[in-house]
């Protein structure tokens, strides 16, 4: 991917129509296969001073498709004002310097922390020794597995990097799913009995943490089924995924 940065200068007496223009225009980037998103900001200090970030698949993208498209056509007939006011426009390559700051929690954070997650795990595993589906896949169950789930579900959603640091990390997991042919009433069950312990046990219900932490569990667990079959070869070699609140932040009143 490439970031494009657009910086305009436009007078006072224009700027309600300026955003107006890009308002309309952004239909065409909606519209654009080769946009990922978009966003157009106003100075804080300057309040002349505009700067467009466009996210593409590619400069070629840009360049080659966008450039030459009808939605290009329909996007620069609204935009086509202000250009002399454009100081600077350029291609930026992302680095791997990216993260979130500290104003948002972390799933782990709101769930509780290592604490809440080793109570989920817990019980969890508790209705797992009984039940006829998931009960043969942890016949010869580890005492302290539950404890080693709560600390690859902390790292997952934010936590400390103990799974990785003291269990090997992702590849040590992925080992334990090889072969396995798990199948998908084993893993609906899984599913299900998880979501009931985190009931049991308390972690919070709130629909923006539930939709996050039920999404992980849906991915997660379809990633195990499909690294379960025999013969597959799965990537042996990443790191632990982390996990965020997607689409939904955390509700705060």
């Amino acid at each position: 991917m490439t970031v494009e940065y657009i910086r305009y200068r436009v007078p006072e007496d224009q700027h309600d129509r300026f955003e107006a223009a890009y308002t309309r225009a952004a239909a065409c980037l909606r519209a654009a296969p080769q946009c990922v998103d978009y966003e157009l900001a106003r100075c804080e200090e300057e309040p002349s001073c505009h700067i467009l970030r466009i996210t593409w698949t590619s400069v070629h993208d840009h360049l080659e498709g966008f450039r030459k498209s009808e939605n290009f056509t329909a996007f620069f007939a609204e935009i086509r004002p202000y250009v002399p006011y454009i100081e600077e426009m350029r291609h930026y390559r992302p680095t791997a310097v990216h993260g979130q700051g500290g104003s948002i929690p972390t799933l782990y954070e709101w769930a509780g922390g290592a604490e809440a997650l080793e109570r989920l795990t817990e019980r969890f595993y508790e209705h797992v020794v009984t039940d006829d589906l998931l009960k043969p896949l942890f016949a010869h169950m580890d005492s302290d597995h539950p404890r080693y789930v709560a600390m690859w579900l902390s790292e997952v959603f934010g936590g400390p990097s103990r799974y990785t640091d003291e269990r090997g990390g992702y590849p040590h997991m992925l080992s334990q799913h090889l072969g396995r042919a798990i199948g998908e009433p084993q893993r609906r069950r899984w599913v299900s009995l998880l979501l009931d312990a985190a009931d049991e046990v308390g972690l919070p219900g709130d629909p923006e943490f539930r939709a996050a932490f039920a999404g992980y569990l849906e991915w997660g667990t379809r990633l195990a089924v499909e690294n379960s079959r025999p013969g597959a070869d799965p990537i042996r070699q990443a790191p632990v995924p982390h996990w965020g609140w997607g689409v939904a932040p955390p509700y705060l009143p």
